[in-house]
């Protein structure tokens, strides 16, 4: 509360009519609580300018609201694609159909009348083991060089933010500082 004829709030966001507005000046001069109000409300701005801003949620579900509940044929289709047992036994069914339609569909085996020619399995799995290892290496390499820039980024991105908050800490420590300071000096003032 403020013994000033009119809201310190509105004289605060500069809502006052200029000659309303020397008055509050002139009275918050001469009064100790209303200096002291305006004092907080000059706090609260700037904690409340400190603050981060965040998104405001679009839209609040509430377990009654069936708006956005979807049709029983979605409902079972994801629960069917959810399952794991459901969608191995479709899997069974389906690989057990595969076979049977590709044993009652089977080509007619065709006997070769030239012998097949020899095919060395040493070199093919040589050729494989290398072909193999190759790609093993290839892939450990792009991914560890993935999981150094993800990590160089990170710490950039920790350290930008680390700088930044010591940098509001700074910021609001002197605000404080200088808010401790001058209500010191009035104290002191005061009791001389």
């Amino acid at each position: 509360m403020s013994c000033s004829p009119f809201d310190l709030r509105d004289y605060f966001f500069g809502e006052l009519a200029e000659e309303d507005r020397q008055q509050v000046d002139l009275h918050s001069r001469s009064c100790l609580t209303c200096r002291e109000e305006l004092n907080r409300l000059r706090s609260t701005q700037a904690a409340l300018l400190a603050v981060a801003d965040e998104e405001i949620p679009q839209r609040i579900g509430f377990v009654s609201d069936r708006v956005y509940e979807p049709s029983r044929l979605l409902r079972w289709w994801r629960g069917f694609w959810g399952s794991a047992p459901r969608l191995g036994f479709a899997s069974a069914a389906m690989l057990s159909v595969a076979i049977i339609v590709a044993a009652v569909h089977r080509p007619a085996v065709v006997i070769p009348t030239a012998p097949a020619a020899s095919v060395d399995v040493a070199k093919l799995q040589a050729d494989f083991s290398r072909q193999l290892n190759e790609a093993v290496q290839k892939a450990v390499a792009e991914s560890d060089a993935r999981h150094e820039q993800l990590l160089a980024a990170a710490a950039r991105r920790f350290d930008s933010e680390r700088r930044a908050d010591i940098e509001r800490v700074s910021q609001n420590f002197a605000i404080l500082d200088k808010y401790v300071r001058r209500d010191m000096r009035a104290a002191i003032q005061e009791a001389r």
